[in-house]
């Protein structure tokens, strides 16, 4: 990534404030119970971020799936894992995976698979994972360069 994205993701997540009404009534109305439960376990930036992301996903595929919108909101679920702060973050990104909890942030795509797997459709298991390289996947990534 390029600095400059990197600062302005940086600035745009610094906020860790609790996501509003319509912002939970969105990831409601796309993610089934367990879908959810992961949700609501990801920090409030996360969860907005994740809620930007499916409206730029949206835009791009108009007629995704359910599951495919699953895994716009859920593609960074497996940071939860690592459970690093704001500051923390900025330094994993710049340091790379040095200790477990680095590492962890690192391959947040892998790991929130395999949080997903049995919970969550294969399609969405395979997005959140980055294991699909077609137009979907494209915008999916697309909608996540933010």
């Amino acid at each position: 990534m390029k600095p400059v994205h990197l600062a302005k993701r940086a600035l745009t997540s610094a906020w860790n404030g609790p996501v509003g009404r319509s912002g939970f009534e969105t990831a409601r109305s796309v993610l089934n119970d367990g879908e959810m439960e992961l949700w609501t376990s990801m920090q409030p930036r996360d969860q907005r971020h994740s809620l930007v992301v499916l409206r730029r996903f949206d835009a791009l595929i108009p007629a995704g799936t359910r599951a495919e919108r699953a895994a716009a909101l859920l593609h960074d679920v497996g940071k939860t894992e690592s459970n690093l702060g704001w500051t923390a973050r900025i330094l994993a990104t710049i340091v790379g995976p040095r200790c477990r909890r680095f590492d962890s942030y690192a391959r947040h795509e892998s790991v929130g698979a395999g949080m997903l797997a049995g919970v969550s459709e294969e399609r969405t298991v395979e997005l959140v994972a980055m294991r699909v390289d077609d137009a979907v996947g494209r915008a999916l990534a697309s909608a996540d360069d933010v």
